[in-house]
């Protein structure tokens, strides 16, 4: 007669549980292999983030906010005007108003503000007891001259850009800032201009 072979009660169970392990294991360390590869190359993109001075969020151009600040005045087209320690062009808007900022939301977005971990530094040009902050509505530190919140524009794409200037939006007017803190109004193709203290809607500074 044909020998039968004894099956041992539970050997079947634990090798069909055996191979289901094999194939989750296998199919997390896929999955863990795309994740690690997807984090590489996030990490290795581009935007706008590592300025000097440990500076966090960022906006167009490798504009940056928070860390430490130093404001310096530097001489273009326009004549010489606010920016950052790294030759970013700085603007005031003409709205703000008893030196404190209405622009947030969409506004921010398109107009960051210039924002500091401790306090501003002045650089070549600028006078340090014009260096104030303010606090702004999301808890976060503006940095001013001469009363006036200061901002970054999303437009400009590298150092010197003065792509903000004179741009009419979200219910005002957009100018650099000369070392004395009043507004130049004047543009790149008119051959340079001087600081004012008006624009033309009317508004003083």
């Amino acid at each position: 007669m044909p020998r039968r072979t004894a099956q041992v009660p539970g050997r079947t169970t634990r090798a069909r549980t055996s191979r289901r392990v094999g194939v989750r294991v296998g199919a997390v360390g896929v999955a863990l292999a795309g994740a690690l590869t997807l984090a590489a190359c996030g990490s290795s993109g581009g935007g706008y983030g590592g300025g000097a001075g440990g500076k966090t969020a960022t906006g167009g151009g490798g504009m940056s906010t928070g860390g430490a600040v130093k404001v310096e005045a530097h001489s273009g087209q326009l004549g010489t005007y606010l920016t950052d320690q790294d030759g970013r062009t700085l603007y005031l808007f003409v709205i703000d108003k008893n030196g404190k900022s209405v622009c947030d939301g969409a506004c921010a977005a398109a107009w960051p503000p210039l924002t500091v971990t401790g306090k501003p530094t002045a650089g070549k040009g600028v006078t340090s007891s014009e260096l104030t902050t303010v606090t702004r509505s999301d808890g976060s530190t503006q940095v001013r001259y001469d009363e006036h919140p200061l901002y970054y524009y999303a437009g400009d794409t590298s150092a010197g850009s003065t792509a903000g200037q004179g741009v009419d939006g979200y219910g005002g007017l957009w100018w650099v800032v000369g070392p004395s803190g009043a507004a130049i109004t004047g543009t790149a193709g008119s051959g340079g201009s001087s600081p004012s203290s008006s624009d033309s809607s009317g508004y003083t500074y």
